[in-house]
């Protein structure tokens, strides 16, 4: 997708100049921090990042490693990984749905004549947790995903303790999901994607 790199909030972003020999000659260095879509060679770092994080909360994984490498292979596009200086430290995971509501097909299903994007899992390392870094990835996404003609909602679910985070993220809660993962139950929330020509007209895409 060679037009993303056109996109201003996944161009790197360069938290500290760029390191000079003594000479005064540029040192070739990797950027201290840049966003960019998740490839399938990504997919191990992506799941140690996820067990890490939900094992220990929920006892499983939204995604596990084969369906990770399954939706980078069928939509790396909805994807959007964190990297500092070359490491993944936070990443997104979604999919096209084609539906109002989720549902079980959901978590496995990748719809590509969708419209909703149906967001799989948020994750950030636990050594950069608490730094505010899950809301500006969301941010970007959603920003990202304003560029995309065909996404007009993004969906997830989350458990009962997560929706704070999200509302602050500009979802509403649409109610109890139908899906249902072993005894957990989860609400289902929405967040509107404007029209492309609008955001083309305001937002630089």
């Amino acid at each position: 997708m060679p037009a993303l790199s056109a996109l201003p909030f996944l161009k790197p972003v360069h938290l500290r100049s760029p390191g000079r020999s003594p000479g005064g000659q540029r040192r070739h260095t990797l950027p201290a921090s840049e966003f960019r879509c998740l490839s399938p060679e990504d997919a191990v770092s992506v799941f140690e990042i996820e067990r890490e994080a939900f094992i220990s909360v929920s006892g499983d994984c939204p995604l596990h490693l084969d369906e990770i490498r399954h939706f980078l292979n069928l939509c790396p596009e909805l994807s959007l990984g964190w990297f500092e200086e070359g490491r993944l430290v936070a990443f997104i995971i979604g999919s096209l749905w084609d539906q109002e509501r989720l549902s079980q097909a959901a978590l496995t299903l990748h719809k590509a004549q969708g419209t909703a994007v149906h967001i799989h899992v948020l994750a950030v390392h636990r050594t950069f947790r608490q730094q505010g870094k899950g809301s500006i990835l969301m941010w970007r996404y959603l920003q990202y995903l304003r560029c995309l003609p065909f996404a007009r909602r993004a969906l997830l679910m989350c458990e009962d303790f997560l929706v704070p985070f999200y509302q602050k993220c500009g979802f509403e809660a649409l109610g109890p999901c139908e899906v249902t993962v072993g005894e957990l139950a989860f609400i289902e929330m929405q967040h509107s994607v404007r029209g492309h020509a609008f955001v083309r007209r305001n937002s630089g895409c």
